[in-house]
């Protein structure tokens, strides 16, 4: 059997899906069109936002020095730490694989593993504009209960996954890093 590179595999399965959605959209199958259509709409947003994305990481990996998110969000944080995470995550739009280049980077300053897991968990859920939607279909009343519970199960979660990350010797490691 052939063993294919990571990479290598990645393009044959990009060039499969658009061999099999030409051949759908040339044999006049609906959903050729429609897988088209929803292809080219998803790329093009996806175009426009990962550079908005990258510059935003560039910027934030310039200006903010490494020895002001390790005292805010590192290690010995405590809840100062996880203010900080949970208001970054709320304000910051987009979906959620805009939050791992973020994640990535508060890593790769200093903050801590466990903080990290909450801003991811955070991210997820608790978004202002995604919250301001959720008001407007079912109710200031449910919105917030929904984010008074969800904060502590996000900070439990992230307790047990750092405990677990560190028993295990889990780490993440620094570009260019051998593993």
């Amino acid at each position: 059997m052939i063993k294919l590179p990571h990479l290598a595999f990645g393009y044959l399965i990009t060039l499969v899906f658009a061999v099999v959605l030409l051949g759908l959209h040339i044999g006049g199958f609906p959903v050729g069109y429609r897988l088209l259509e929803e292809f080219t709409a998803f790329s093009s947003r996806l175009l426009i936002f990962i550079p908005c994305l990258f510059v935003l990481i560039g910027l934030l990996d310039v200006w903010l020095p490494q020895q002001w998110i390790q005292k805010h969000v590192g290690e010995e944080s405590g809840g100062r730490g996880v203010f900080f995470v949970v208001l970054l995550a709320m304000f910051q739009g987009g979906p959620l694989y805009g939050a791992f280049p973020v994640a990535h980077l508060l890593r790769k300053k200093g903050c801590s593993m466990r903080n990290v897991f909450m801003y991811l968990g955070a991210f997820s859920t608790l978004k202002i504009p995604m919250m301001f939607f959720e008001v407007s279909f079912l109710g200031l009343r449910f919105t917030l209960i929904r984010a008074m519970l969800a904060l502590p199960v996000f900070i439990i979660i992230a307790d047990l996954m750092s405990v677990y990350a560190r028993r295990n010797g889990l780490q993440m490691k620094n570009p260019g890093e051998s593993p």
